[in-house]
Order: structure tokens, then sequence, then C-alpha cells
């Protein structure tokens, strides 16, 4: 078996405060991909640099205490591409891939748009440069995994208050139908949905933190795993873990048939 872990940290000092890796050490993972570490190098402690059973892999942004990925993985990968090849994305460290023969793990952090009109433009931009490296990505003949925040909500399933955010980023008709491009012009899988596919609020991985969003479950489901669709033929089962906060975000969990 092969388990996936994907979570958004909201900054992994404060994950750390919280239990992360008391946690992690129970979650038999193979692979766990982190998003929007706030934090740079110096900030490293060796326990997030490589947690006992674990090596790490980071894409820091420049920006000190902002976006950041990273993975944690207890094989070595044969290969190990950091960004995108695009400045100013790769700036804001949102993209590591690990590369293990014929499968390729990657931690992705899209942008939010939700903090004004220039920063929705920015994810427009990094959403149109980034459709065409999921389309290379789908023809390399890998089988590959993608996890992490895509800062959408797909459908209306996905999020409690759908009809109140129609004109709000992470649930805009332009971010709506450029998902739906993914899954039914390139073939790419949304493994949470294909094995629970009536599963409303069980799904939502992000809640605000206003308005009790948490204590009330009014949440959203931005966080995936979208895999090519050999892989995502293997997805055993899924599950978004809710009985500890280890930020704004709730960790998911694949299990993948490994053979």
């Amino acid at each position: 078996m092969l388990r996936i872990i994907s979570l958004n940290l909201n900054g992994i000092r404060s994950a750390t405060n919280k239990g992360l890796y008391a946690w992690l050490q129970k979650q038999n993972a193979d692979l766990v991909c982190m998003q929007e570490l706030k934090a740079q190098a110096p900030d490293m402690t060796p326990e997030m640099l490589k947690p006992e059973g674990y090596l790490g892999y980071f894409h820091y942004a420049e920006k000190k205490g902002y976006s950041g990925v990273g993975i944690y993985t207890r094989n070595k990968p044969d290969a190990v591409i950091v960004g995108l090849s695009q400045p100013d994305i790769d700036a804001e460290g949102r993209y590591l891939e690990l590369q293990f023969g014929n499968l390729s793990v990657v931690s992705l952090y899209l942008p939010s748009g939700s903090s004004g009109e220039e920063r929705q433009a920015v994810k427009f931009s990094v959403m149109a440069r980034f459709y065409p490296h999921l389309e290379s990505l789908k023809n390399s003949g890998r089988e590959v995994v993608v996890c992490g925040d895509w800062n959408i909500a797909h459908k209306e399933a996905d999020l409690k208050n759908w009809k109140g955010n129609k004109k709000n980023s992470g649930f805009l008709p332009e971010e709506r139908a450029w998902m739906t491009r993914i899954f039914d012009e390139l073939g790419w899988v949304d493994v949470y949905r294909k094995l629970h596919p009536d599963s409303t609020n069980e799904s939502y991985t992000w809640w605000s933190s206003r308005g009790q969003a948490w204590a009330k479950n009014v949440g959203w489901r931005i966080d995936y795993q979208i895999a090519t669709p050999g892989i995502a033929a293997r997805a055993l089962n899924s599950t978004v873990y809710k009985e500890q906060r280890f930020s704004d975000h709730a960790p998911l969990t694949v299990d993948y048939d490994a053979n």
C-alpha cells in the first residue's frame, strides 16, 4: 500500500506547536505533501527538515513568512524538481515534484485570489500557465499524483455556502470551469470524489476563521489529490482527518494499492 497525505500547514512552525509530528509518526504515511510552510531554510528545525523516518524536500518562497511547499518521504527519490521554471511563480515557492521510478508525487499550492483583484489576476495567470504543465505531465507516460491546496472548490457539493460564494474567489465560474477542463479534457481524476461521489459536509478540508465556520462546519473542499487514471484506479480509500487541528486546513489521506 502507498499512503499519501496532503496538508496545508498555514505555517510549519505553528503546526509543529500544535502536535503535527507526534500525529505524523502514527500515520504510517509514505509521503506527506505540505503547503504554506511560511518559513525559509534558517527557520527550520532538524525535526522539521527531517522527521524521524523521513527525508524532507522543500521549495521555499523568497518572501519571508509566506507560501512554500515541502514533501516528506520514506524513500529517497530518483529525482527532485523544484519549481515550474516560471520565475514569478517559483519566487512564491508553489511547486515541488519527487520522482520514484514511474511515479511522480507533487506538492502544489495554487495562489488565493481572495485578497483582491490584483491577486485574483495573479491566480488566473498561474492557472493559465499551469494547465499546459498538467497536460505535459498527463502525457508523459508517468503516473502522477498532484497533492495540494488548489484554492478552488470545484462543485456545489464542495462548499457549504455555495449560493453566497458564486462571485467570490475560490468558487468563480472561470475557476470551476478550469478544473472541469482538467478532469474532462485532460483526463485527470479527482481521487477523493472518485471514492466519495456523494459526500458533502464530510469532504470539507478548509474552514474560515470567521463566524464560527469550524464549529458550524461551514467549510470548503479546496485540498485535493488529483491523479493520472492508472494510479487513480488503484485508490482504495480516502479520509479527511478532523480529530485534531494543526491549521485551518485538515489533512487529506489517500491509500493506493502499490502493486
